[in-house]
C-alpha cells in the first residue's frame, strides 16, 4: 500500500520540522514548505492526498493557498493549524471548505487523529461503489458524476454536496438524523463538522429553489427532511 502524501505548509521551522518528522515516523510521506508561494509550487508539481497548512504565514497566507488550491482540486482536503481562536476564521475556513481546524499549541496525537480520520474519510468516498440516479421533484440526482439536474440546467456538486444530497434523497420525506449523517461524511460530529455541514446545507438549499415543491425542512434537535410536495 502506498504512503499518503501530505503537504504540510507551515512557515514555523520548529513546528514544521517537528510536523515533517513525525508523520514520518507515523508512515506518511510530508512534503515540508515554508510558505504559502512554495505551497502552491509544490501543489502544482506533485499531487497529494491531504493539506496541512498555517493560516498565517508569509509570500501567501493559509487562506489564499486554499483558495486557489480548491479551484484546481476542489476534492483535496484542507486541515488548517492556526494560532488564532477566532470566530471569523473558522467561518472563513468553512467557506473555503476546509475539513477540519486544529488550534495551536495541539499534540501530534490529536494532530494524528485528525489526520487519520480525514484520510479514512476520503477514502471510504471513494470507495463507494453506485451508479444510481435519485429523482426528486423536478430534480435529478447522478450521484456517480457528482452533478444535479434541475429547471435550471446542470449543477457539478462538491463531493459533501453530493454525499449529503445523496443521504437526503434516499430518505425522501423522512428524517435523516443529524449526527449520523455528519459521522457518515465528516467522520464525527464534533461542533466544527456540524458547522460545515450547515455551511453546505445552505449551498444545496440554493440549488433546490429553482423547484418551490422541493425542499429541506430543519427539524430542531433531530436532522433533516428532503421534501417535495404535490402540486
Amino acid at each position: 500500500m502506498s504512503k499518503a502524501r501530505l503537504l504540510v505548509v507551515e512557515d514555523d521551522p520548529n513546528l514544521g520540522d517537528i510536523l515533517e518528522e513525525y508523520l514520518e515516523m507515523k508512515g506518511y510521506e510530508p512534503t515540508l514548505c515554508r510558505d504559502g508561494e512554495e505551497g502552491w509550487n509544490k501543489f502544482k508539481k506533485d499531487k497529494y492526498d491531504l493539506c496541512l497548512m498555517d493560516v498565517m504565514m508569509p509570500k501567501k497566507d493559509g487562506f489564499t493557498l486554499a483558495k486557489e488550491i480548491k479551484k484546481v482540486q476542489e476534492d483535496l482536503p484542507i486541515l488548517f493549524l492556526t494560532a488564532k481562536n477566532q470566530k471569523d476564521d473558522v467561518i472563513e475556513g468553512l467557506k473555503i471548505g476546509a475539513d477540519d481546524y486544529i488550534t495551536k499549541p495541539f499534540s501530534m496525537e490529536e494532530l494524528l487523529l485528525r489526520v487519520n480520520a480525514i484520510l479514512k474519510r476520503t477514502k471510504k468516498s471513494d470507495e463507494v461503489a453506485t451508479l444510481k440516479n435519485y429523482s426528486f421533484g423536478d430534480f435529478v440526482l447522478h450521484y456517480d458524476e457528482q452533478y444535479l439536474v434541475g429547471p435550471k440546467g446542470k449543477h457539478k456538486l462538491t463531493s459533501k454536496e453530493n454525499e449529503l444530497l445523496r443521504i437526503l434523497a434516499a430518505e425522501l420525506n423522512k428524517l435523516v438524523n443529524r449526527s449520523h449523517a455528519l459521522k457518515q461524511i465528516w467522520g464525527d460530529d464534533s461542533y466544527f463538522n456540524a458547522r460545515s455541514m450547515d455551511v453546505y446545507l445552505s449551498k444545496i438549499r440554493k440549488l433546490l429553489k429553482d423547484d418551490p415543491k422541493v425542499q429541506i425542512i430543519t427539524v430542531h434537535g433531530e436532522g433533516f427532511k428532503l421534501i417535495v410536495t404535490e402540486d
